[in-house]
């Protein structure tokens, strides 16, 4: 069977959205609610975030004109050494886009080595790990959590050459964080560097201590601070596209190694910069973090929190178990994303399609993302379209043995 089109997925798909207004966007005459946004701090919508822009722009216009490597504005450097400070990282470099990050950094690090990635890893991983194999190492893939495959791998791979094992954070379709700390151990073992992408993580997820407002942690420092790992053998790739709404991303690293992908990652010197209203944004962002982002997190764990007590009371899979704000939910078999998709669109709920070949048919499904903008009616008519999806069959059953969500209570 040939995969659906984007025309046969209706509006759901390749839409063109006229007006947004809070979480509601509105596609020619019909509004929906929005559960497609990863704007999971609501940080797209804050007055004092959006109020930081025109007195930016007006000192440094609206884009600088010149490569990181020929001339920084002041934003850049105040913007690594607050990330790094609320990271806790040794140092930071900030370029446009993870994407980037990726193809420039993966080869760096691999070398002539062996670099080794999850089998669901993030594309823009497994693109990075096949030019770095292009440029001269080895790569290979394992699945997400085995470890006595990755030990056979770091065991098998050349002594005295790079090594490099590439999984992600918070992965952007169950939902769910690695066991970092089992990962670190390992690399800590064979000698090996640890590349960790937590675009979708950073931001929600950080580190616990006694007064955190959910089991998500607090400060939104990433998936390293939130396992209780430090950066020794670690490098952490993360954006603020995601939970900040600004076009920009971040790789942690010691200040040595980051001086050389100063001069030996392509984006440095060739890719043109993020606009200015981006670095004003994510500027102003650590600001509201650090005044009301904890406060933020717990309401956006609440409205999660809704949403997986239905998923499970109607029997549904899925496969997030941590609580996170990211829930997929596969079809049964049999059934049309596309009857699904209209029946969305029809009962004003905007939704992520998982749509083969952009995933394997076995998850072919929808993702629903939750923000702390959303409302407690927003989250009534979600709820309401799962029931109605739910009793015409159009959702995946969990299976007797399906796991349980770990979702520990906050600490007090």
């Amino acid at each position: 069977m040939a995969p659906p089109t984007s025309a046969e997925l209706g509006q759901l798909m390749d839409t063109v959205i006229d007006e947004v207004r809070g979480r509601e966007i509105r596609v020619g005459d019909h509004w929906l609610v929005d559960f497609a946004s990863c704007n999971y701090l609501g940080f797209d919508l804050d007055p004092e975030i959006q109020a930081a822009i025109p007195p930016a722009v007006a000192k440094w216009g609206t884009h600088p004109s010149w490569s990181r490597m020929l001339g920084s504005p002041a934003l850049y450097p105040q913007i690594e050494e607050r990330l790094a400070d609320l990271l806790g990282a040794p140092d930071a470099l900030v370029l446009p886009t993870v994407t980037l990050i990726h193809m420039a950094v993966v080869p760096v690090l691999a070398g002539q080595g062996t670099v080794m990635y999850e089998h669901n890893a993030h594309r823009t991983i497994y693109d990075a790990c096949q030019y770095a194999r292009g440029l001269g190492a080895t790569a290979h893939r394992f699945r997400a959590g085995d470890l006595a495959r990755l030990a056979e791998l770091l065991r098998a791979a050349p002594p005295g050459a790079p090594r490099l094992v590439c999984v992600d954070g918070v992965n952007s379709m169950t939902g769910n964080p690695p066991d970092l700390a089992a990962y670190a151990r390992l690399c800590g073992e064979y000698g090996a560097l640890l590349y960790v992408d937590d675009a979708h993580g950073f931001g929600v997820l950080g580190e616990r201590r006694p007064d955190e407002t959910s089991p998500y942690g607090a400060r939104g420092n990433a998936v390293v601070r939130w396992s209780g790992e430090s950066y020794d053998g670690i490098v952490l790739v993360g954006g603020f596209s995601k939970a900040y709404s600004s076009l920009l991303a971040f790789i942690a690293v010691p200040t040595a190694v980051k001086e050389h992908l100063k001069v030996a990652a392509p984006p440095y010197l060739y890719s043109g910069p993020s606009p200015t209203a981006s670095l004003a944004t994510v500027l102003a962002g650590f600001d509201v973090n650090d005044a009301r982002g904890d406060r933020l997190r717990g309401r956006l764990y609440a409205l999660t929190a809704r949403v997986l007590d239905r998923v499970r009371a109607l029997g549904l899979a899925t496969p997030n178990t941590s609580g996170t704000p990211i829930v997929e939910l596969p079809l049964a078999d049999g059934r049309d994303l596309a009857d699904v998709a209209a029946e969305l669109w029809r009962r004003g709920v905007y939704v992520t399609l998982a749509a083969y070949p952009l995933v394997s048919r076995a998850d072919v499904g929808l993702r629903v993302q939750l923000t702390a903008a959303h409302t407690d009616a927003d989250v009534d008519r979600l709820l309401a379209a799962l029931d109605a999806l739910a009793a015409r069959g159009d959702l995946r059953a969990a299976g007797p043995g399906a796991p349980r969500q770990a979702r520990p209570s906050p600490r007090s």
